[in-house]
């Protein structure tokens, strides 16, 4: 029979870890309150023991993965096979190369299955396999990726073997318990031996770290090389930005050779010159939602404008201390959140959201950032963001935005958001109307600070001046109601001492 390892209780308001280390593999031998994996949170780090005694059976979720709480970790076997395995560590010289030789071998089929996508998320589409029927695998090694609605997941190989079998190729839609792939131990203990010499030299001449499967997949419609990409992940792993900067620096070689070059005429042909890609799920997710926001909310968009100067010299004057002492940098987005923040406790319908026929109004704030990345809008949300000082609001920015940027956001961080500021400013935009994120029923758009003439008290100077858009649910949301919020906000920025005055 087998026994399950999961996560244990990670502490209040933690919801997900991160798998560290595994320091056990299949075929292992456990003991009862042996130490078998190491977990780490965003504070701790949480060590998993072994509940039961016997055999280390499979590992569900690989080093590296993110894992929900009671997530399943790995499965012990405490058969009668199981216990037997101490004693074949006890046997004698002649006798412990073959005993131990199944033990780190599977000796039947191994299951490939779905991992844990997330919180409300139920399917997935099969994106990449790396590995193709017949293919020597080891374990941990990456199989495939997947994409869900947010983010993509890596599968790796719960054991060694032969990959035997592939249940569901690129392309299939997969629900959160499906069965991906069947990796045969037959196949494995002949195969293995005789790919592993053929290999040697090829194994021994590269690296053992395993890329990142973007940059795989972007090498390999590249037809670049492995060894031909410098990595700059952990352990020198190759990330998808590391390959797109060899093929930049590649670009910038042989453009001069390449302009140079005469070119061959050709017949116009308008579908030669045509590029079809199937869009990934997390941008028909993306095209999805704002059609149906369009589609669904009584969509109105304000506009005013605000004067940045004492917001400007205010974090010009305190940024060098702010970052010595908070170890952050003090940027704008903390002091937008603060004044939106300040204007949703006045104007609550813009913080609220429909239901049915009810109206319910959130008495927190849980601020979702709108950040752009390499492949798509996503908007990872700062809960309780009106209880934040400056310094945290701009620690969780940071952390939040570098973990968007890195495709590391869980579904759970991108929910539960009840108003959006969304910055376009950073673009260069100068005015434009933002699409509500439903449900909820306002959004916040920011634009580029510009230098203006501006007339204060009869005369005209030049002033740093943006453009504010706010769009709002009319349904719930009156006129009145969001050109006061944006008045303000507008106040609150040209006068901060609004904000610790709350006035």
């Amino acid at each position: 029979m087998s026994t399950e390892v999961r996560v244990p209780t990670l502490g209040e308001s933690v919801t997900e870890a991160t798998v560290a280390t595994w320091f056990k593999k299949p075929g292992d031998a456990v003991a009862v309150d042996e130490m078998l994996c190491e977990l780490e949170t965003d504070k701790v780090t949480v060590e998993v023991a072994a509940s039961a005694a016997g055999t280390m059976e499979s590992i569900i979720a690989a080093e590296g993965e993110t894992v929900g709480v009671d997530a399943l970790l790995a499965t012990i076997d405490t058969g009668a096979g199981a216990a037997s395995a101490p004693a074949a560590k006890s046997a004698t010289p002649e006798a412990a190369p073959t005993a131990s030789k199944p033990a780190s071998e599977p000796t039947t089929s191994v299951d490939v299955m779905v991992p844990t996508l997330g919180e409300s998320v139920t399917e997935a589409t099969v994106s990449t396999w790396f590995k193709k029927v017949g293919d020597t695998v080891v374990q941990d090694e990456m199989l495939c990726e997947l994409e869900t609605d947010k983010v993509s997941v890596e599968v790796s190989a719960p054991a060694s073997g032969v990959l035997s079998e592939i249940l569901a190729p690129e392309g299939t839609t997969v629900d959160a318990k499906a069965k991906l792939a069947v990796i045969g131990g037959s196949g494995a203990s002949s195969a293995a031996p005789a790919a592993a010499a053929a290999t040697a030299p090829a194994a021994t001449a590269g690296k053992s770290i395993e890329d990142a499967p973007s940059a795989k997949k972007l090498m390999a419609e590249n037809n670049l090389s492995e060894g031909s990409v410098q990595g700059t992940g952990r352990d020198g792993r190759v990330m998808k930005d590391d390959v797109q900067k060899a093929l930049a620096s590649a670009s910038a070689v042989t453009a001069p050779s390449a302009a140079a070059a005469p070119r061959a005429p050709s017949v116009p042909d308008d579908a030669s010159r045509e590029e079809r890609v199937k869009m990934t799920r997390l941008r028909q997710t993306i095209a999805r939602r704002l059609k149906e926001s369009q589609n669904t909310a009584a969509m109105l968009t304000t506009y005013n404008e605000v004067d940045m100067t004492e917001v400007m010299a205010l974090r010009n004057e305190y940024k060098d201390l702010f970052l010595k002492k908070h170890g952050v940098k003090l940027g704008f987005m903390s002091f937008f959140t603060k004044a939106c923040c300040h204007a949703l406790k006045e104007i609550p319908e813009v913080n609220a959201e429909i239901d049915g026929t009810d109206v319910v109004y959130k008495n927190f704030v849980h601020m979702g950032i709108a950040a752009g990345t390499p492949t798509g809008l996503v908007v990872p949300v700062i809960r309780d963001a009106d209880a934040m000082s400056f310094a945290e609001i701009e620690k969780a920015i940071a952390e939040k935005g570098a973990r968007a940027r890195d495709g590391k956001l869980s579904m759970a961080e991108m929910q539960g958001g009840t108003f959006t500021i969304s910055n376009g400013g950073v673009y260069g935009s100068l005015m434009s109307s933002p699409i509500l994120n439903p449900p909820q029923a306002g959004i916040l758009g920011m634009h580029k600070i510009q230098d203006r003439p501006m007339a204060i008290n009869g005369q005209v100077v030049i002033r740093p001046m943006m453009y504010l858009a706010l769009s709002y649910d009319h349904r719930i949301v009156d006129g009145k109601g969001a050109v006061t919020f944006l008045v303000r906000v507008k106040e609150a920025l040209e006068d901060p001492r609004r904000l610790l005055m709350d006035l």
